[in-house]
């Protein structure tokens, strides 16, 4: 199930996911079982349509899987009632999507801030730890600026700073490099395995960067639904 033996926040438990299709229906993920510990980025590898999303989604329970468990942060989440399943993801999961998806009206600090503000967090708090996690992805000098004014790859950091605001256990990262070049792909992912060392999180890392992988500390491979046991990289 995992290349690791040490505690893991996010558990995938011989994890089937089915959808209707006409008639039947279509496996999208098939028993998958993954260990993603504290600390560690997992990459996710595999052709289009093997099943990198919906185990992404699964993984951030934003779908309940057909049969076996998913477990964050020692809590099994399968049965949990929608409204615990919804404060569950905002205070343990981070999602990375493949495009930040920045709010044009607000700055880099702001996009941070709006989030605490929506968890009820005291205001002054919020603006102390957006300014910290801005200058660990290195932004402090544009804090200020709007998104139209930042490249491409400054808005991915603030995107990645972003989901650190909520104290995740957990970090779930869909192709944050598609849109970017070379240079700033490689920065993005040295920027994402250092916080999750330094946050102490679990990253699953969906790529399709496979030059990246070597960054990242073990990588695994899906095929029509299903995943093969993470392998170490020897990053």
């Amino acid at each position: 199930m995992s290349a690791y033996s040490s505690p893991a926040p996010l558990e995938l438990l011989n994890v089937t996911l089915e959808y209707p299709d006409g008639g039947g229906t279509t496996t999208a993920l098939d028993r998958v079982s993954l260990a993603v510990p504290a600390g560690h980025v997992v990459s996710l590898v595999g052709p289009s349509g093997s099943g990198k999303s919906s185990l992404l989604a699964a993984a951030a329970t934003l779908v309940r899987p057909t049969s076996g468990r998913v477990i964050i942060d020692g809590t099994d989440t399968t049965s949990l009632p929608g409204k615990a399943l919804t404060a569950l993801r905002r205070s343990k999961v981070g999602i990375i999507f493949q495009q930040p998806n920045l709010l044009p009206s607000l700055t880099a600090a702001e996009q941070l801030i709006i989030g605490d503000h929506l968890r009820g967090k005291p205001m002054k708090a919020a603006r102390k730890k957006a300014a910290g996690l801005l200058d660990v992805v290195g932004l402090s000098a544009s804090a200020g600026k709007l998104p139209h004014q930042l490249s491409g790859g400054q808005r991915q950091r603030v995107n990645i700073a972003r989901a650190l605001m909520g104290n995740p256990k957990v970090l779930l990262v869909d192709e944050p490099t598609a849109a970017l070049d070379h240079e700033r792909s490689a920065s993005v992912i040295r920027l994402l395995c250092q916080v999750t060392s330094e946050f102490n999180v679990g990253t699953v890392l969906v790529t399709h960067d496979t030059e990246f992988v070597p960054f990242t500390d073990a990588v695994a491979t899906m095929r029509d639904g299903a995943l093969a046991a993470p392998v170490l990289t020897g990053a």
